[in-house]
């Protein structure tokens, strides 16, 4: 009886050592696991500008690795050996960042998943957890984030107007011809439905003929973007413009809105007629409306 149970009690004792062990050794493993893969990562960082390297990697005849953007800088030269860099490709290490997974660069942005190496640029140039960039018009504005700070931005920063509502009445007013040549009205931000919109107007040429227009942009995703729609109309002296449409969001720059007259687009001479007078001033009414779409259920 006492050996049978002296074994009984070894085992029973013995279990819990075997587990801790498991356990260390699984964390062992993941850190030395994590240990090796930063190594890797640091191996494929570019010497030069410091970022990931992506095919074509290149070497120099001893070795040493650079991305092909910074060959041009460095005048085809390695900045470690000063060899010259001619067109081989590492293909090793090429082949061994196709074992590697990497984290989204907007983890802390919110996107918490992993993508295998090659994969990864394509997912962040479309990473809806990406910060936005400032949407006001005319100024080469390289500030970047979130829609609420992007929204105190515009008001602290560029002086824009901030409205509740989903319907307008702008009057606009240029009285000097140059002005009127050149005429881009101020961004007006509008708050409904708990979002945001932009609403611009500015000129452009088509061809060689002189045009303004005025469009909504969403401040969001294109997939809540479609979700609205909204209209815009402008006339004078018993005539008018009317324009409805779906706002596009600020990921689409407005020029590239422009360049789509994807809006509600005047050209100067009929705008100069709607404002009456000797066609040298400008005086525009815009009024416009933003509303939701409802929803079809199906069954």
């Amino acid at each position: 009886m006492a050996p049978g149970g002296g074994v009984l009690y070894d085992v029973i004792e013995s279990r819990p050592k075997y587990l801790k062990y498991d356990v260390e050794m699984e964390k062992t493993v993941k850190t030395n696991t994590r240990a090796s893969n930063s190594g890797l990562y640091e191996l494929l960082e570019c010497p030069v500008c410091a970022t990931l390297m992506y095919p074509p990697i290149l070497q120099c005849p001893n070795g040493h690795t650079l991305c092909s953007n910074c060959k041009t800088r460095v005048q085809s030269c390695c900045p470690i050996c000063g060899f010259e860099m001619g067109s081989i490709r590492c293909l090793a290490l090429e082949k061994v960042a196709e074992l590697l997974e990497l984290p989204c660069r907007y983890r802390s942005l919110g996107c918490h998943d992993n993508f295998p190496y090659y994969s990864k640029l394509k997912h962040e140039k479309n990473c809806r957890f990406r910060p936005y960039k400032c949407p006001y018009a005319g100024s080469a504005c390289s500030v970047t984030g979130k829609i609420p700070e992007l929204v105190a931005h515009l008001k602290d920063e560029h002086c824009v107007d901030l409205h509740d509502g989903s319907t307008f009445n702008h009057r606009y007013v240029k009285s000097n011809p140059h002005e009127v040549e050149n005429a881009t009205w101020m961004l007006t931000v509008f708050k409904c439905y708990g979002k945001q919109f932009c609403l611009h107007f500015e000129a452009f040429n088509l061809g060689m003929a002189p045009f303004y227009i005025s469009f909504l942009r969403f401040m969001g995703e294109e997939t809540e973007a479609k979700k609205f729609s909204y209209s815009l109309e402008i006339g004078g002296g018993g005539r008018k413009l009317t324009w409805q449409g779906v706002p596009r969001s600020i990921r689409d720059g407005h020029r590239k809105v422009c360049d789509g007259l994807d809006g509600l687009v005047i050209p100067r001479n009929l705008a100069l007629l709607f404002s009456g007078g000797n066609c040298q001033e400008l005086k525009l009414r815009v009024t416009g409306r933003i509303w939701k779409e409802k929803q079809v259920i199906r069954n």
